[in-house]
């Protein structure tokens, strides 16, 4: 009963944390203007809606680039990242921390130096300004955050379930799936949404690789922040910020429900 009971509550701090920050945001897309002291604007508007309901805010095309490249570089960097994680979470071998430090380069290094150095790359292989290009970029940006949560995984994983199977006869692809997998998924979870979320809020590579081409839903962001109209802004930050919540809320909910006992619970 305590720890069904310190869920709810972990999993009603994540709501609320996460809820809590777009009610100003919410309250902007309604207003016709706001201004201190005002505790709510004198004034309601739906322009911001109805804008982006039109074919010229680009607002459509632009979400669905989005979820499309979110979805898809999530779904190539598992394939890519568990082999890694379980090298790195179970083995020892000579040149692992350099293993790890590439790895992990993607994350430290200064973004827009990089972008421009493999913009230049692109351009010469024929990549910049497609749609293809982008999804690279982003797969080399996701993947060490699969591999860091799935590496923590694997090190507290024993492959002795793995041993028992194919001693039963169990092909290696069976061992995986009715094996490993269930295992590891709620390490899947976690690094699928890590993914997912540094792909969808992803800027500067999608501006330099994409060259304006591909439009996604933060440089329409980005864009009309900077024309100082807080109303469409709003909203545009509204739709930017929802399925990030949504994903995490999916996420916390996986996490401190029954299924949380065979993954970080139980390894």
């Amino acid at each position: 009963m305590g720890i069904r009971t310190g869920r709810n509550v972990v999993l009603v701090l994540i709501v609320v944390s996460a809820i809590v920050p777009m009610i100003p945001l919410a309250v902007w897309s309604f207003s016709h203007g706001w201004h201190f002291p005002d505790l709510l604007p004198k004034e309601w508007s739906f322009r911001g809606w109805a804008y982006i309901a039109t074919p010229y805010s680009r607002v459509g095309p632009g979400l669905w680039n989005s979820v499309l490249i979110a979805v898809i570089v999530t779904l190539l960097a598992f394939p890519i990242a568990i082999p890694a994680a379980r090298a790195l979470g179970l083995y020892r071998f000579r040149g692992k921390r350099f293993v790890e430090f590439l790895i992990l380069a993607p994350l430290i290094v200064p973004e827009l130096p990089v972008a421009v150095g493999i913009h230049i790359l692109f351009i010469k292989i024929g990549l910049a300004g497609t749609l293809l290009g982008v999804l690279l970029i982003h797969l080399i940006l996701v993947v060490p955050y699969i591999v860091i949560v799935l590496a923590g995984v694997f090190s507290n994983y024993g492959p002795e379930p793995e041993q028992s199977a194919r001693t039963l006869g169990a092909s290696p692809l069976k061992t995986f799936f009715y094996v490993t997998l269930p295992a590891i998924m709620p390490g899947m979870v976690v690094g699928g949404l890590f993914a997912f979320i540094r792909s969808w809020r992803t800027y500067i590579f999608t501006l330099v690789i994409g060259g304006g081409v591909v439009e996604t839903l933060p440089l329409l962001v980005f864009s009309f922040i900077g024309t100082g109209d807080n109303h469409i802004s709003a909203v545009l930050s509204l739709l930017f910020i929802a399925p990030a919540v949504l994903m995490m809320l999916f996420t916390a909910s996986y996490l401190t429900g029954n299924r949380a006992a065979g993954g970080f619970g139980g390894i």
